[in-house]
């Protein structure tokens, strides 16, 4: 059996003259997209919601799952959400206020590094030296609060005296960018997007291992990401709505789910 020849290899000059066309074309489609975004803008201000976040977390992570979902030979998942992240944000910027509000505990530099992964480089970004600071200025029109997930500090659990801040994002979005390391929230709708996370607070006593025994007697799959002042924040596997009856029995005297998230894209 003879084997299948293949033509020449392209020269590094024809490769080159190819990217340069394709460069050209992304350009022109990159900036169809974005006028798109003002168009949208446009016909939010006419219809008097000019002023209103345009954030919708469960629309962005079903355009992210379609796309890295899609067949591809060579675009790894890290770049298509790089790419499709800066659009959105950029989208967002356009489409009405829009701002970053960055707490890192000891390392800050990390928080704004996975700030600008999941939102990208145009929304303004300001770092806070205390969470509480962080968390009032998502309060605000368009704000999104990024804090960090420490041993030392139960900044999580003041979201159950705010029920219009939810969080909506676990930080970073990519199993391969690392361990969950933040959580971002805002004053935006939280909806399923058919593989979620939720984030619940108790203040149960003793062991997580027990109130995660406790959650599971009732169907309920849970895991500790933090504690701290007498505070204890897990994860559900799944969408759970506040008034779920299955967390109203479990262990603890304040508790209550503080907002989901989509669970890592490359998972």
């Amino acid at each position: 059996m003879s084997e299948a020849t293949t033509g020449p290899a392209p020269s590094l000059d024809a490769v080159r003259q190819r990217i340069d066309t394709l460069d050209t074309e992304l350009l022109r489609l990159i900036d169809e997209r974005a006028s798109l975004a003002r168009v949208v803008a446009a016909a939010k201000r006419a219809a008097g919601d000019g002023d209103k976040f345009a954030l919708r977390p469960a629309r962005e992570a079903a355009i992210l799952r379609r796309l890295i979902a899609a067949e591809r030979s060579a675009a790894g998942p890290s770049l298509v959400v790089r790419i499709w992240r800066e659009m959105i944000g950029d989208s967002l910027s356009v489409q009405g206020p829009f701002h970053l509000n960055a707490w890192g505990g000891k390392d800050p530099g990390h928080v704004v590094e996975l700030a600008r992964h999941r939102f990208g480089a145009a929304p303004p970004l300001r770092q806070f030296a205390k969470a509480e600071d962080a968390i009032a200025a998502a309060r605000t029109p368009g704000g999104v609060a990024v804090c960090a997930l420490v041993p030392d500090s139960a900044w999580w659990g003041r979201l159950l005296a705010e029920p219009q801040l939810k969080v909506f994002a676990a930080l970073p979005c990519l199993a391969a960018w690392g361990p969950m390391s933040a959580l971002a929230m805002a004053a935006v709708d939280v909806e399923p997007t058919g593989d979620d996370r939720t984030f619940w607070v108790t203040d149960a006593p003793g062991p997580a291992a027990a109130v995660e025994e406790a959650l599971g007697r009732d169907g309920v799959a849970g895991e500790l990401v933090a504690e701290a002042g007498g505070l204890k924040l897990f994860m559900l596997a799944g969408f759970y709505q506040r008034e779920d009856e299955r967390l109203a029995r479990a262990p603890g005297r304040l508790s209550g789910v503080i907002g989901a998230a989509p669970a890592p894209l490359d998972v």
